[in-house]
């Protein structure tokens, strides 16, 4: 497939701790990333949180999106819930309007809309699933999702400006979807950095099952995602920033 046609940018889900427990370590990833997927208060984050992760975000100048997710804060997110197109539309809306408010308070823009967890790989299984949920974004508004599934086929026919992701801490299955675990799996960091460089350099990546498989990120533009809650993300987006510099530099000037 070729090298991605844009610089790549790296995305990681912040906020994503509730009450007094929390998930990652957000103040030093934040340094190291371009865009953060903001939690919506469904699967992770409460409104204080939600305000003090925009704050942050304004601070480093990165671009804000929101990061809706099915409402179950004890699996994370991470567990299959079975909604309604109207439910899920309405779960959307209601989440991102819930950061917008925030957004709003410090004049900032919302960049972006990544759903979370299951219900991400519900979407690019499930057209009317992934419509549904897509209905529930602003007009205009870009989404992260899988390229050649249902999340860019949608995306296209709704109108909305579509990033193609890659993954730094998610492994592939062979029909090139994603390994999508409740709990994160620790990386060695020769199986970050090859798993990585594959991806940003060539459009590839080996999936589980051994096999090599081209990503069809075609001319989209491609934000890496990598997660708070994995083992060791501060080394694995560390290994991403040098990575991903290296090749924009080389590849862009």
């Amino acid at each position: 497939m070729g090298a991605p046609k844009h610089k790549v940018m790296i995305n990681v889900d912040l906020g994503e701790g509730y009450g007094n427990f929390k998930c990652g370590p957000d103040e030093d990833l934040i340094q190291m990333v371009d865009h953060a997927n903001v939690a919506c208060g469904f699967h992770a984050g409460d409104p204080l949180i939600m305000q003090q992760t925009v704050a942050l975000c304004k601070q480093h100048k990165v671009a804000i999106g929101a990061h809706p997710g099915l409402p179950d804060i004890q699996g994370f997110g991470r567990r299959e819930i079975k909604m309604s197109p109207e439910e899920l539309t309405a779960m959307v809306r209601y989440q991102v309007g819930a950061l917008k408010a925030f957004l709003d308070a410090e004049d900032l823009p919302l960049h972006h809309v990544k759903p979370h967890g299951v219900l991400y790989g519900m979407m690019y299984r499930d057209k009317e699933t992934c419509r549904a949920v897509y209905s529930g974004v602003p007009k205009g508004v870009r989404v992260f999702g899988l390229a050649g599934t249902y999340h860019e086929e949608v995306a296209k026919e709704l109108g909305l400006p579509f990033t193609a992701e890659l993954y730094g801490d998610v492994k592939y299955n062979a029909d090139k979807t994603l390994v999508i675990d409740r709990k994160k799996k620790p990386w060695t960091p020769e199986e970050t950095q090859k798993h990585i460089r594959a991806q940003v350099e060539n459009s590839s990546v080996t999936a589980v099952n051994g096999q090599d498989i081209n990503l069809p990120i075609g001319d989209n533009e491609v934000s890496l995602c990598c997660h708070s809650d994995s083992p060791g993300c501060i080394e694995i987006v560390k290994a991403a920033r040098i990575i991903i510099d290296e090749f924009n530099k080389k590849t862009f000037g």
